[in-house]
This record gives C-alpha cells, sequence and structure tokens, in this order.
C-alpha cells in the first residue's frame, strides 16, 4: 500500500465508521449553522457542502488530511512549472495561460509564449471577421474539441454572431457528410486541432474538410508540429501554436480556444481567461478550510474512499451547460484514471469515480429514478444559474425550484406506507450556484475542477497528466486498419479475425 493510500485510510477510516449510520437530515437538524458554515462564496460563485454525509470533525480530519499531503506546496510546485508530469518529464503549466503566479523563470517564459500566440489568433480572428467567410469548423478530438465545444455552446448568448461555430470530431464519416451537407465551401474556413499533427482522426477529417473547401485556402491550424501542418497544406501563418506543457483536456485557454474567440469575441475569450485566473489565485492562496477546489477535491475523496461510492453524477439545471458532463467525463476520467503511482507501485485504493450526468430537468425523467430509488447511492454535483440571460421568469422559477426540490429529496427521503413510493434519501450532493453564466464565471467554475482534478491526484499519489491508458487501442487499430481495408495481412487474435471474416462476408460489393 501507498503511502498516500495509508494516509487516506488512516486519516478517514475513523470517522468513516463513527458516521456509518448517519443521516444528512438528521446531521443538519443537529448543526442549525450547518447550511451557512458548510457554504463558502468565491466572486459569483457559491457553493453548498452542507448536504454531503459528514460532519465538523470529518470536514476537520479532511482538511488535516490536504495539509498532510501538502495541497499547497503541491500547487506552489504546479504554477512554478516543477516537472509534475514525471512519466513525460514535463511540467502542466496550462495555468500559464491565463495568470502570472510565479516567479519562477520557466513560468513567466510560459505566460509570455502564451500572450504572443493570443496576439496572433486576434490578428487571425480579424482577418477573418474581415473575409466572407460565415461558418468556422473546428476539426479536433478530445481536449481539441471538447472543451472549445462546451464553451462556444455555453456562451451562446455572449456570441458576436459574426460566424457560425461547428465542431467536427467522430471519425464517422456520416458525422462530416451531414455537417458540411449544411455550409457552404466558399463561405467556410475550418481549424484543424492536434498538437503533433498526427491524430488519426483529426487528419481523416482534415483531409475531408480540404478537399470538401476545395483546397487550403481557408484551412487553420493549431498545432505544436508546425512542418507536418504545413505538409498537410496549412500555410504557416494560419499555424497557431500548441506546446508540449500543456495537456489536451486542459488546452481550451490556448489558441486551441481559436475558435471560442470566433465565436464570442477576443473580449469575450480574454474574460473566461480572467475567470480562469480569479479561480487561479483563490486555489494557489488560499487556505484549505476555505479552499474551494480543495474542499470540493476532499469531498470527492471522503466520498470514494471513506463511503465507498463508485460514480459521480453531475447535473447543471442550464441547458447552456449541457455538454458540461461529457467535458469533465474527460478532464476526470483520463487524468484519474490510474491504479499505479508514477514509480509503477500498485495505489492500493480506489482513485477515479466514473463520472456521468446530463441537464436538468431532463435528466429527473430519465436517470434520477436511479438516483432516488436506486440500490446504489450516487453522490452529485448539481450546479445553477441565479440570474438567466433570458425574459422567461416562470420557466427559470420552474428550474430553480427543481434544482432545489431534488438536492432536498435526495437528501432527505420521504417515508410512505407502501414501499415502492418511499425514497430512502441520504444521497450527497454539493451545490454550486453562479450569479449569472457568462465568460468569466464559466472560467471560474472549469477552472475549479481542473483545481480539484489535480488536487485528488496529489492525495492519491498519482500522475493527473499523462493518459497512457488511451495509447494500446490506438495502436491495435492502426495495426487493424489494412485489414479492415482488404489486405491480406496476419491477424493474431482469433476473435478478432472471426469479427473481420463476418465484416468482409457482410460488406457490400
Amino acid at each position: 500500500m501507498t503511502t498516500a493510500a495509508r494516509r487516506i485510510i488512516e486519516a478517514l477510516a475513523p470517522h468513516a465508521r463513527r458516521l456509518d449510520s448517519a443521516r444528512i437530515a438528521d446531521l443538519v437538524e443537529a448543526d442549525a449553522a450547518r447550511p451557512h458554515d458548510f457554504a463558502l462564496r468565491i466572486g459569483g460563485l457559491y457553493a453548498s457542502f452542507a448536504r454531503q454525509r459528514l460532519d465538523r470533525e470529518a470536514r476537520d480530519a479532511l482538511v488535516a488530511l490536504g495539509e498532510a499531503a501538502e495541497l499547497p506546496q503541491a500547487f506552489r510546485a504546479l504554477f512554478d512549472g516543477v516537472t509534475v508530469n514525471t512519466s513525460e518529464n514535463r511540467p502542466a503549466l496550462h495555468v500559464a495561460l491565463r495568470s502570472a503566479l510565479s516567479d519562477a523563470a520557466i513560468a513567466r517564459d510560459a505566460h509570455a509564449q502564451a500572450a504572443e500566440a493570443r496576439v496572433r489568433m486576434a490578428e487571425l480572428v480579424a482577418q477573418l471577421e474581415a473575409s466572407d467567410v460565415t461558418d468556422i469548423v473546428n476539426v479536433g478530438i478530445g481536449g481539441s474539441d471538447l472543451g472549445p465545444r462546451l464553451v462556444v455552446d455555453a456562451l451562446k448568448d455572449f456570441g458576436t454572431g459574426r460566424f457560425r461555430v461547428h465542431f467536427l470530431t467522430n471519425v464517422d464519416g456520416s458525422d462530416a457528410q451531414h455537417r458540411l451537407a449544411k455550409l457552404d465551401p466558399a463561405k467556410t474556413a475550418a481549424i484543424l486541432v492536434s498538437k503533433t499533427f498526427g491524430t488519426q482522426e483529426t487528419l481523416l477529417n482534415g483531409a475531408v474538410v480540404r478537399d470538401w473547401l476545395g483546397g487550403s485556402e481557408r484551412l487553420y491550424a493549431v498545432s505544436a508540429n508546425v512542418p507536418r501542418a504545413e505538409a498537410f497544406g496549412v500555410a504557416p501563418e494560419r499555424v497557431l501554436p500548441m506546446w508540449d506543457w500543456v495537456g489536451g483536456r486542459y488546452s481550451l485557454w490556448s489558441a486551441v480556444g481559436f475558435s471560442i474567440a470566433l465565436a464570442v469575441g477576443m473580449d469575450g475569450f480574454e474574460a473566461l481567461l480572467a475567470g480562469a485566473a480569479d479561480m487561479d489565485s483563490h486555489a494557489l492562496q488560499a487556505p484549505i478550510a476555505e479552499n474551494l477546489p480543495l474542499l470540493h477535491a476532499l469531498t470527492g475523496v471522503w466520498n470514494r474512499n471513506a463511503l465507498g461510492l463508485a460514480t459521480h453524477a453531475v447535473l447543471p439545471y442550464d441547458e447552456r451547460l449541457a455538454l458540461l458532463p461529457a467535458y469533465l467525463q474527460q478532464l476526470v476520467m483520463e487524468s484519474l484514471g490510474k491504479s499505479v503511482t508514477p514509480d509503477g507501485e500498485a495505489v492500493g485504493i480506489d482513485t477515479v469515480p466514473v463520472l456521468w450526468g446530463g441537464p436538468g430537468t431532463n435528466s429527473q425523467h430519465s436517470f434520477f429514478q436511479a438516483l432516488h430509488q436506486g440500490t446504489q447511492t450516487v453522490p452529485a454535483d448539481f450546479i445553477g444559474v441565479v440570474n438567466p440571460a433570458h425574459p422567461h421568469a416562470d420557466n427559470h422559477a420552474a428550474l430553480l425550484s427543481n434544482l432545489l426540490a431534488q438536492t432536498e429529496a435526495l437528501a432527505n427521503g420521504y417515508s410512505a406506507e407502501d414501499p415502492q413510493k418511499s425514497y430512502p434519501g441520504n444521497r450527497p450532493s454539493t451545490l454550486f450556484l453562479l450569479d449569472r453564466l457568462d465568460p468569466r464565471s464559466l472560467g471560474a467554475l472549469i477552472a475549479l475542477y481542473e483545481h480539484s482534478v489535480y488536487a485528488q491526484s496529489v492525495l492519491w499519489g498519482i500522475n493527473a497528466f499523462d493518459q497512457w491508458g488511451v495509447e494500446l487501442g490506438k495502436r491495435i487499430a492502426g495495426e487493424l486498419m489494412p485489414a479492415v481495408q482488404g489486405d491480406d495481412v496476419a491477424v493474431a487474435d482469433p476473435v478478432t479475425r472471426a469479427l473481420l471474416d463476418e465484416i468482409r462476408a457482410r460488406r457490400a460489393r
């Protein structure tokens, strides 16, 4: 068992046993100050942990756990550009894309490079705004797609209206077929986003788009590999940089956000970065007991390791945040889906929960049945927005009423004579309230989750910034592609051979 796992078990197991039969409703009733004392406001973001299944003593133990794991020192190392991504021998300086909170030379240099890239990005935005282009197609996958797509969708009320922005990600050709059919190639530009410019899905889709455009005149790229982008046909003056010190799932703050800037303008993009920088400053400087991302991370570790809860739901009560669960699936599960330490030792404790979710109120009419009456307890993050960007007051009142009702019902439950109509309750949740959803508050919310993920990785003793688990399938797919295309190549796995035979037999001639 690792030192990190032993530290967690020793710190939390006594409190887990002590609170084994505790009920959230009773914890709230016994502590009149709990609704206020288990809450925290950071600028326009309010968070309530009052409906988590822990008491003050357990919360104090979590704070002590954070101190024992040296979370503040770990954050200083992150911001200073220490090599926290040890398997790839790199720092993880995504924070330098938006804030300058370190005096370390490597961090200052990274921040300067990011600022210079934004100047170039602004020039390209202005050029496109002065052109006849009406539509932008962002071609990327994973972090080159999910982050920008989330932000563009979430900030639709702040769009400039100059461009329609579309996202092409799945290598399935039907996606390109249907998406491009609605556009005019003479008035469309495309952005190919790939750090290495070697991502199979992006290059295949990029080739489809390039041919559809009739050439590369309106083709742009965001990549760390300019020669490959040039070889693909993208002029170097239309290539924006990426860096190996920024992971894809942390990259929307960089030139990967080119599509965001085209959708909401450079001022909107800068406001997004400013909101993230607000959260950076808070995460780096606030003591653990008053530090929102660290408390969120510690609560996650409590639910995973003290209560043994294997999944986590993210439930935004704002349709503009409908893509947030999908974005967080990558951020959380790719970062924390590890079972060994950087030294190769088994972690010895459960790490990442399965993250899933969907927007309310839609989800209330589907999987909420399982949340309320299923056999497994699923902790959840609920996210609401106090002030909407529309005039439909009754709709918004209904939305917020449902948000508050669901968190109350999950926590308190309901007893009925008919067991089928009883709700066990005692289902923990955290509630986030944004004063409003705008570029700055969205930046802060996303950065909160980034910092929570990093803190959990430190607590578990794993590397949040590599993703070797995605490589094996990609390598095997590359080896199998000639066989799928019809070449007579040896395939070792007998099940795969049988499946290939079936594909060939049923393929239309």
